[in-house]
């Protein structure tokens, strides 16, 4: 048998050992789908049943308790967390956290886009700033909560939300959303930018027709990560709120007086109020998306024409 004739023989049979190889021949999974699989699912437990625990047992009647089994079907718990004085202030700690969260959502979206306007380009000392900037990250949120309201303090200015406790919040979402905006200004294409220039377009006209459009996916998920961060903020704000307490607050509060539902009841409102944020969010996204792909189809016809 010459050389040409073995080689041909062993090129054809080497894809069938080598699909023999990576399936069974039963067509069955390997034993380790199953393993993997099964430590998945203890996962998926160990995370969300807890939570569901909690949203469960906030819809008992007035018998129930803190633990199970569960008592009743009703939705008297989360009448009596907004009626009831015992149940402490919720309804304007949630609207303080919920304005403040808007305020730091504002100002984490003009900061991070502005710095990523500017990081564009190197310039002298770029890496000292932006190390600066996410330093905070890497500080125990409690310590420099404590910083922040004896800077305040030391300067004569009272701890507030919306002073101290608004820039102990601003170290923590800043960095975030200053690196969600450079990922996002990497994928930037800056010709863009230069045909805009070309067309007669202004500095101020390009960033709003093109620049902001185009990055708006990413702008919207740099105020999502604002406001979560905000709205759920506790270590930061803890000695920096004053004398009025966010949502977060009222809820450790609550952990220290009341035994009853309610504070089940609370925390399934707070994941609900999340969950339609995060699912506002990505609806605003998707819009987008769809409203850019409906538009190139148009645009390139009118090339074409």
């Amino acid at each position: 048998m010459s050389l040409a004739r073995i080689s041909d023989v062993t090129s054809a049979s080497a894809p069938a050992r080598r699909s023999r190889a990576i399936a069974p021949a039963s067509g069955r999974r390997p034993w380790t789908f199953y393993v993997l699989a099964t430590l998945f699912t203890l996962y998926l437990l160990a995370l969300y049943g807890p939570m569901a625990c909690i949203y469960i047992l906030s819809f008992q009647d007035l018998r129930g308790g803190l633990v199970f089994p569960m008592k009743g079907l009703s939705l008297h718990w989360f009448v009596d967390l907004f009626t009831q004085v015992r149940t402490g202030d919720v309804k304007g700690s949630f609207e303080r956290s919920f304005e403040l969260a808007i305020v730091v959502t504002v100002l984490t979206v003009l900061v991070s886009f502005l710095a990523g306007l500017g990081f564009r380009k190197r310039f002298a000392g770029d890496t000292v700033v932006f190390y600066l900037m996410i330093g905070s990250l890497v500080a125990p949120g409690l310590v420099l909560g404590i910083g922040v309201g004896l800077i305040f303090n030391a300067v004569g200015i009272d701890a507030s939300l919306f002073t101290s406790a608004l820039g102990a919040q601003l170290s923590w979402t800043l960095p975030f959303g200053v690196l969600v905006m450079f990922a996002v200004m990497s994928r930037f294409d800056h010709a863009w930018e230069e045909a805009a220039r070309d067309l007669g377009a202004s500095p101020w006209q390009t960033i709003r027709l093109v620049v902001i459009p185009v990055l708006a996916p990413g702008i919207v998920a740099v105020a999502l990560f604002g406001f979560t961060l905000s709205y759920d903020e506790f270590a930061r704000t803890l000695q920096t709120a004053g004398s009025l307490n966010t949502l977060p607050l009222e809820i450790w509060s609550m952990t220290l007086n009341i035994t009853s539902p309610a504070l089940y009841a609370l925390g399934t409102v707070t994941t609900i109020v999340s969950f339609v944020v995060i699912g506002a969010s990505l609806g605003t996204i998707a819009f987008m998306q769809k409203r850019r792909e409906a538009r190139a189809p148009a645009g390139q016809q009118g090339g074409a024409a």
